[in-house]
């Protein structure tokens, strides 16, 4: 499980579960198609003249009009929370995907070790009759463990167990970067425990959170019902799991609180934590998962483990046992049997998402796959699709905007000329990484076999032996943070790297037949975007090789909290869903970075149309600077559901897309003129927020 605190921060087209950005064509894949919702085959593109509805002002609502054809033609298909020009593009890698996992299955003689690994871990995945046969059973061994504990000191084994294999128990643990010390990789404690996406869930009193609070303990309760338990044991041990887990929430930071890098820094001694928490052994918990010697970590939460502290203390070992089942059970169940499956959607799917149908099997196996043999099925998906074009355009497009880049912090008259040349030295210390890995992750000791739960099991094992073992290591630069095949993006602050991998590359969201008003305007934007992730609330605080540390001088640092408070204002006026607004704090990172990334691509390529790399005048009468805009706002295109976009402005730091379009042209006098916008226009206030 990624850590939270990590600042690497991704773009994020696709909510929720999955994610997308940009895209590019190359020579194996000349033109992006999907399969639309009534199965017949559609392409995809850039700006597509046919998506906009010219009913509306685009100074009045510029997302409608841009998407407002789009939006209309596509509502929801019943396996999604949320559709969107991000999820063409998933869907369409997920069919290649798939081709490759069915081959690799079908294949019985002649495989690569690769071949073998995808191909069982994806049929294990689809025997649905093995899996129906073995049920709860399956769970057996796991559960037997847990019942097996004689004490408290027993916890500390139990719960490294638990962790190794994904389960998300008490807290967080695994491997980071050193904050301080950008070449080092440490050990570190986090705050976690929670079935619910995060603490306040379990804390806010309007009527829409406790209802939700009611279904999950329900949905807890069949939960025990299904492993074995009667109906009033089960209500009362889910009562039980939510009084542990409220306790561990209210020992929580919150969302917001946790945006701040140095917040969630805290070097302590290992033996000051087990002073804190003497009721759990560390020492045996670190011997457990395998964790080189150390004397100190990073305790991201120091008061978090003083809660825990007091929880053990006041939970009987039964308590603690039932809480222990039920986070095994909610890890396990994509691969128990359907009854644990169905379970499972009806809460996190249905409730929490708005989801009305549960995804088919194959593209559940599909993600699965992806999450546990990423670069391993990435090697085939990039062999078929990835060209050598795709990497050199994405690169020059990158230089393109980094070049922008350097001339906005130069013309800044906010900054003094101390903290530009540092921020000009992080811009020129900052690494591209576009495509895939220069060197493949090596699977070997990932046992991979026709056993699905057991697969599921295994390749968490993998990840955290191979996540722990960095400890005490130097920080590997070439790692990658997401598997070849997926449709995002991400800047790492403490890397100071961009990350594009080769799902993303491809339209709609960069086209090869399209102009570059088109593609600067959607895939340069994102670009943009990234790099200014590094100058964000966030990555502001990171130096050029990735050291904590304030590089700015107290005047600086005062301007751009000036500034980011203009920003904050305006999104906390958005309204997201109902009673929900949007949460200028949480979104202050990708705000700053939605604004300066489209501004960054805009002065990009006018300056091509400068250097004589011409634009035509017009195309579907609409000129270079309209194709840019209309472009930028066209990858947002998205249907959710009320219940997806209330999860997502209470858990995630990027804003609604109509906001990550409106919100960010309303403060760009290069879209007023581009559409001739009337000054007091809603898309064209008096005052304007800037950052960067």
């Amino acid at each position: 499980m990624q850590n939270p605190v990590r600042p690497r921060i991704g773009f994020v087209i696709l909510v929720l579960l999955s994610s997308a950005m940009m895209a590019q064509t190359g020579t194996k894949n000349p033109a992006a198609s999907t399969q639309n919702q009534a199965g017949s085959t559609v392409q995809l593109k850039g700006l597509d003249t046919a998506l906009i509805d010219k009913s509306v002002d685009p100074c009045s609502d510029f997302y409608q009009y841009s998407c407002g054809g789009w939006l209309k033609q596509n509502p929801i298909p019943a396996d999604q929370a949320a559709y969107g020009r991000g999820t063409e593009l998933a869907e369409q890698n997920r069919l290649v995907l798939k081709d490759i996992l069915e081959k690799a299955a079908a294949q019985q003689t002649g495989r690569t070790a690769v071949q073998q690994k995808i191909g069982d871990f994806y049929s294990a995945c689809m025997d649905e009759s093995a899996i129906e046969r073995k049920s709860a059973s399956a769970l057996k061994p796991e559960l037997e463990r847990i019942a097996a504990l004689k004490s408290k000191a027993d916890l500390a084994d139990a719960v490294a167990h638990l962790q190794m294999m994904g389960v998300n128990a008490l807290f967080g643990y695994e491997s980071d970067q050193d904050f301080k010390d950008a070449t080092s990789v440490i050990a570190e404690a986090d705050q976690g425990g929670l079935g619910l996406p995060e603490r306040d869930y379990y804390t806010r009193t309007d009527a829409k959170s406790e209802e939700m609070r009611k279904d999950y303990v329900q949905h807890v309760t069949n939960m025990f019902k299904l492993l074995g338990d009667s109906p009033e044991t089960a209500a009362g041990n889910a009562q039980k799991v939510m009084e542990i887990e409220t306790a561990l929430a209210k020992a929580s930071r919150t969302v917001v609180q946790r945006r701040d890098p140095a917040s969630v820094y805290h070097i302590m001694a290992v033996s000051d934590l087990a002073a804190s928490t003497p009721t759990f052994s560390w020492t045996r918990f670190m011997q457990a998962t395998h964790t080189p010697p150390v004397k100190t970590l990073n305790v991201t939460e120091p008061d978090f483990f003083k809660g825990l502290e007091a929880i053990l203390q006041q939970q009987d070992l039964a308590s603690l046992k039932t809480y222990l089942r039920w986070q095994l059970a909610r890890t396990a169940a994509p691969m128990l049997s359907k009854a644990f499956v169905n379970e499972s959607f009806e809460f996190y799917g249905k409730k929490l998402r708005g989801q009305k149908e549960l995804r088919a099997r194959w593209k559940r196996c599909v993600q699965l796959a992806d999450q546990n043999l990423g670069e391993a099925l990435g090697q085939a998906y990039v062999e078929r699709t990835f060209g050598v074009e795709g990497k050199a355009r994405t690169l020059k497009m990158v230089k393109d905007i980094e070049a922008a880049m350097e001339q906005d912090i130069k013309q800044l008259t906010w900054m003094t000329d101390a903290t530009k040349q540092r921020a000009l030295e992080k811009l020129h210390g900052l690494a591209n990484k576009i495509g895939y890995p220069d060197k493949w992750r090596d699977y070997s000791k990932y046992e991979v076999t026709r056993d699905a739960l057991g697969n599921l099991m295994r390749g968490a094992e993998f990840e955290s032996e191979r996540q722990i073992a960095k400890i005490g290591k130097p920080v590997d630069h070439g790692e990658w943070g997401m598997s070849p095949p997926t449709v995002d993006a991400y800047y790492s602050a403490q890397l100071n790297d961009i990350n594009f991998p080769a799902g993303i590359l491809q339209p709609p969201f960069y086209d090869a037949n399209m102009d570059d008003a088109v593609n600067y305007g959607d895939a340069g934007g994102i670009v943009g975007h990234e790099l200014t992730h590094g100058f964000d609330d966030e990555g502001r605080q990171f130096d050029a090789k990735g050291n904590l540390t304030d590089w700015w001088t107290a005047e600086d640092n005062k301007e751009f909290e000036q500034r980011a408070s203009c920003m904050v204002s305006e999104y906390d006026g958005f309204v997201a869903v109902d009673d929900v607004h949007v949460n200028g704090k949480l979104t202050l990172g990708e705000n700053v970075a939605d604004l300066g990334g489209l501004k960054l691509a805009y002065l990009a390529v006018m300056q091509g149309q400068a250097n004589k790399r011409q634009q035509p005048a017009q195309i579907e009468g609409l000129t270079p600077e309209q194709r840019f805009f209309i472009s930028h706002a066209q990858g947002w295109c998205r249907n959710s559901s009320p219940e997806a976009v209330r999860l997502q402005a209470q858990t995630d730091p990027h804003s609604p897309p109509k906001y990550r379009v409106n919100g960010v042209v309303v403060n760009m006098p290069e879209f007023q003129k581009a559409f001739s916008c009337k000054a007091g226009a809603p898309m064209a206030p008096q005052n304007r927020c800037v950052v960067w």
